[in-house]
C-alpha cells in the first residue's frame, strides 16, 4: 500500500526513511489498523495477550528487523525506532512484546551468545517459532541490579545450578525460553543463561491486578535448583557490563515506544475533538482544547527529534549510555504529560476504553518505569555532566 505520512509527525521525520523502509512501515501500519486496533481494548480489559498476532508479526518481518540470523542490525536503528513507534501508536503492549522478543532476548543472544548459540536460537525467535523472555529484575532488585542481584549460579561439572527469583518478566507465562541473569557464586560476576521454560525447577506465575500494559503477561519466576548445561550459558556474558550492553541497545527503542504511546493518545484526542459537540460546535473549535492539542504535539515533535538523533548515533557507533538514558528519561516524561493532556481533552469520556486515550494513559505508567526509571536515567546523565556518581 502507498505510504501515508502521519499528521502527528509534524516535522516529517519519516522522510528520513528510504523507500523500502517506508513501504515496510506502510505494510505494518495497515495490518495494525485492520487487525489489532479493532480488538485490542478487549484484550486489555481481559488482561490477555493476543498470541495469534505472533506469527503475523513474524511474517511482516517485525521480529527479524533487529537481527538477521547471526548478523546484527541489517536495518538502521532509525528504522527500528520507527517500527517501535508505529507499534506503540496502536498498542504499547504489542510494542512491549516485540521489544522483549526482538531487543532483549534476541539482543542478548546476539551480543553475548556464541556463534553456535546465535545460529541455533535467533532464527527460531525471528520466525515466531519460539517466544522468549528476559529475566533480570528480581523481587528485591530492580534499579540496583548491577550490585543487588540475588539469583545465583553454581558450577557443578558440566552444568550450572540456578537458584533465585525474578519479577516483572514480560512474556514469561507463555515463553519457550527465558534469558536468566545470575551471579556466579565463585567469581561474583553476572552471567547469562538460556533456560528452556520446561526445565525442572522453573516456574512462572502471572502477576495479577496490573493497571498498565495489561495484555503483557508479566510473571514472577521461581528458580528452584534449575540445572542447565554449560552449552546454554551465554558464552560472551562475563559481567554486568555485558548485560548493560544489551540494555543500552534497547533503552532508546523504549524511548521510541514512549513517543508512539504519546502519539496514540494525541491522535485519539484529535479524533474526539472533531466529533464531540458541546455548546453547539465541536470541541476542537474551542481555544482551550486547541491549547491542549498543541502542547501534546509540541512534546511529540521534540521527542521524535531526540530519539531520531540518538538512533543516528547508534547507527554511527557513537551512542553512549548517557545518550540513550537522556532519550528514555525525556521521552517518557513528555509522554506522561501528553497522555494526561489527551485524556483531559476528552473530559469524563477519557477514562473509558471506548475512545482509546484511557488505555494509552494507563500504559504510559509502565513505560515511564521499565528499562530504567526516569530517576536512574537522570543519574546516568548527571554523572556524565558532573563527573560524579550520585546513585546512593
Amino acid at each position: 500500500m502507498p505510504f501515508e505520512p502521519l499528521a502527528s509527525d509534524f516535522y516529517s521525520y519519516e522522510s528520513l526513511l528510504d523507500d523500502r523502509e517506508r513501504a515496510a512501515i506502510a505494510e505494518l501500519r495497515e495490518w495494525l489498523e485492520a487487525e489489532v486496533r479493532p480488538v485490542i481494548n478487549g484484550y486489555w480489559e481481559r488482561a490477555e495477550f493476543p498470541t495469534q498476532f505472533v506469527k503475523p508479526l513474524a511474517d511482516l518481518g517485525v521480529l527479524s528487523y533487529a537481527w538477521d540470523e547471526t548478523r546484527p542490525f541489517p536495518n538502521s536503528a532509525v528504522f527500528r525506532g520507527f517500527v517501535a513507534m508505529e507499534l506503540a501508536r496502536v498498542d504499547a503492549s504489542i510494542a512491549t512484546f516485540v521489544g522483549v522478543q526482538n531487543g532483549l532476548v534476541t539482543g542478548a543472544l546476539s551480543r553475548c551468545g556464541s556463534d553456535e548459540q546465535r545460529a541455533e536460537w535467533i532464527p527460531k525467535l525471528a520466525s515466531g517459532e519460539l517466544v522468549g523472555a528476559f529475566g533480570l529484575t528480581e523481587p528485591l532488585s530492580g534499579s540496583d541490579s548491577a550490585q543487588g542481584l540475588r539469583t545465583t549460579a553454581t558450577r557443578d561439572g558440566d552444568e550450572w545450578v540456578l537458584t533465585g527469583a525474578k519479577r516483572w518478566i514480560g512474556n514469561a507465562t507463555f515463553s519457550d525460553l527465558t534469558i536468566i541473569w545470575a551471579k556466579d557464586v565463585e567469581d561474583g560476576h553476572v552471567k547469562g543463561f538460556i533456560v528452556p521454560t520446561s526445565t525442572p525447577g522453573y516456574s512462572a506465575t502471572k502477576i495479577e491486578g496490573k493497571i498498565s500494559l495489561r495484555p503483557v503477561q508479566n510473571a514472577d519466576i521461581t528458580l528452584d535448583h534449575v540445572r542447565v548445561p554449560e552449552s546454554l550459558r551465554l558464552q560472551r556474558a562475563d559481567s554486568f557490563r555485558d548485560t548493560a550492553s544489551v540494555l543500552r541497545l534497547t533503552r532508546a527503542e523504549v524511548a521510541w515506544a514512549a513517543v508512539g504511546t504519546a502519539i496514540g493518545a494525541y491522535e485519539a484526542a484529535v479524533r474526539y475533538a472533531g466529533e464531540r459537540v458541546q455548546f453547539g460546535r465541536t470541541i476542537g473549535s474551542h481555544q482551550l482544547i486547541q491549547d491542549l492539542l498543541v502542547k501534546c504535539l509540541g512534546n511529540i515533535t521534540a521527542s521524535i527529534g531526540m530519539v531520531v538523533r540518538v538512533s543516528e548515533l547508534l547507527d554511527a557507533g557513537e551512542q553512549r549510555d548517557e545518550h540513550s538514558a537522556l532519550a528514555k528519561a525525556y521521552a517518557t516524561s513528555r509522554m506522561r504529560e501528553t497522555v494526561a493532556w489527551a485524556r483531559e481533552a476528552m473530559g469524563g469520556n477519557g477514562i473509558v476504553l471506548d475512545h482509546d486515550a484511557a488505555r494509552f494513559f494507563a500504559d504510559a505508567e509502565a513505560l515511564y518505569s521499565y528499562e530504567g526509571t526516569r530517576e536512574m536515567n537522570t543519574l546516568i546523565v548527571g554523572r556524565k555532566i558532573t563527573g560524579t556518581a550520585a546513585f546512593v
